[in-house]
Parts: structure tokens; C-alpha cells; sequence
């Protein structure tokens, strides 16, 4: 409960830098078994804060298209489409 509170006042960056030093502990493997579970535990927490951040933050780019008559209007980001051309 207190990682939860505490991950909402955290930034993007914060919670990536804190879940590079988890999988750096882990890596090294010195933790015991509940040590693993519990920051294993720390690190899912989040990869869920960071997946909403990021889905907040697509929600809220917008492009500008230019339109044949020659005015400029805003759309959506479609992320999708450019994650399929990547995968392609």
C-alpha cells in the first residue's frame, strides 16, 4: 500500500531508474528467496505505473494534418498503426 501512494507521486523516470536498480539486485543474486519475491513484487508495481504513464501520455499527443484546402487540423497520434508498421 505504501509502494502505491509512493509510486503516484513518482515520475516516469523515477520508477524507471528505480526498476533498473531492482533488476540490477536481482541480476547480481545475492537476495534471498523472500527478498526476490518482495522486489520482484516492487518491480511488477511498477511496470504498471509506467505502462499507465505511458498510455496517459499517448492519449495526449495529437499530430497536425494539413488538408487539402490548405488548413491545419489535429488528430489523434495513431500509435497503433506505426507499432504494426514497425513489427512489419
Amino acid at each position: 500500500m505504501v509502494l502505491c501512494l509512493m509510486a503516484k507521486k513518482k515520475t516516469l523516470e523515477d520508477a524507471l531508474n528505480q526498476l533498473e536498480e531492482i533488476t540490477r539486485e536481482m541480476e547480481e543474486g545475492g537476495l534471498s528467496l523472500e527478498n526476490s519475491l518482495k522486489k520482484f513484487d516492487e518491480g511488477m508495481k511498477l511496470v504498471d505505473f509506467c505502462s499507465q504513464k505511458l498510455d496517459d501520455a499517448q492519449k495526449k499527443v495529437e499530430i497536425l494534418v494539413r488538408k487539402d484546402d490548405d488548413t491545419l487540423e489535429s488528430e489523434p497520434f495513431p500509435l497503433e498503426d506505426k507499432l504494426r508498421e514497425q513489427e512489419e
